[in-house]
């Protein structure tokens, strides 16, 4: 039986009822890495650590075996947590943080590789993610701030006022590479020390606002978040979670004020503590009511 080669790249996908959407991911990966090394190409290994889905989509990682495997939860332990044990099962120099329902188009990896090698304090680098239809939906952000929930990807005053101040800074576009905040976690490369030397995501956020967080700590340490727009993957928002959609609505308004509570506002009795609770709750139960 012939060894496989020590992986250069390892891919890691948190599954949760992702249906096709999964192969989709694995094959753009698979596609990307089969290349020539000078496109990005070269050994690989991906793990898919499935939390307890009930759809069936976990089958298809075998038609991608050797280099793809499972690593089952019998509970849903969330996004972070999953990463972080998807992490700890490889050995790669570099990692692929991937969610199921993106793919990558062609060339992206080796457009985020090649910013890598180029800016040796680089420890993070985005693509630009887009909608199916081909718009971007606004991956590379700024630290998020009490104005975010106005002016960020989804933000309303953000729609009102595109070219304004604030909404170019809660989130960044343009063609060119660009040194930001944070880059979504739909999709990242990452390397491998970088994401050690932080201690991987924060698993007290179980959905949203680990990504913002994770580039925030390596930042603080010295580290540099790049996005790279020449780079792009396509990303069905909100596929895997459209099956859990009011959990989904609640785990994005707690993660939102963990974030601002340890980031932002870290002092107990802060009262812009207070003030965020009581806005992400009220938008937490006017988002519940409208589902």
């Amino acid at each position: 039986m012939t060894e496989l080669a020590a992986a250069e790249l390892a891919a890691v996908i948190v599954n949760y009822n992702a249906g096709p959407e999964l192969r989709d991911a694995l094959q753009s990966i698979a596609d990307e890495m089969a290349r020539h090394p000078s496109e990005g190409g070269g050994p690989w290994e991906a793990v898919v650590v499935d939390n307890a889905s009930s759809d069936g989509s976990i089958s298809v990682v075998a038609e991608f075996g050797p280099q793809a495997r499972v690593l089952r939860n019998p509970l849903n332990v969330g996004f972070g947590r999953g990463v972080n044990q998807g992490v700890a099962a490889t050995t790669a120099p570099l990692v692929l943080i991937m969610n199921p329902d993106c793919r990558l188009e062609r060339g992206a990896l080796a457009v985020m590789r090649r910013e890598l090698d180029a800016r040796r304090q680089c420890a993070i680098v985005g693509p630009r993610v887009l909608d199916p239809d081909g718009s971007e939906q606004g991956s590379a952000r700024g630290d998020p701030d009490m104005l975010t929930g106005f002016f960020g990807r989804t933000g309303t005053l953000r729609n009102l006022l595109p070219s304004s101040a604030v909404s170019r800074r809660n989130v960044v576009s343009g063609r060119e590479s660009a040194t930001v905040d944070w880059v979504s976690g739909a999709c990242m490369l990452i390397r491998r020390p970088a994401f050690d030397d932080v201690g991987g995501f924060d698993a007290r956020y179980f959905l949203y606002w680990e990504d913002a967080d994770l580039c925030r700590r390596l930042r603080a340490r010295g580290h540099e978040v790049r996005y790279v727009p020449a780079a792009a993957a396509v990303h069905r928002v909100g596929h895997s979670s459209k099956t859990a959609r009011a959990a989904s609505i609640k785990a994005f308004h707690e993660s939102a004020y963990l974030y601002y509570a340890t980031h932002v506002a870290p002092g107990v009795l802060n009262p812009k503590r207070w003030l965020a609770r009581a806005l992400l709750s009220a938008r937490c139960q006017w988002k519940l009511r409208n589902i």
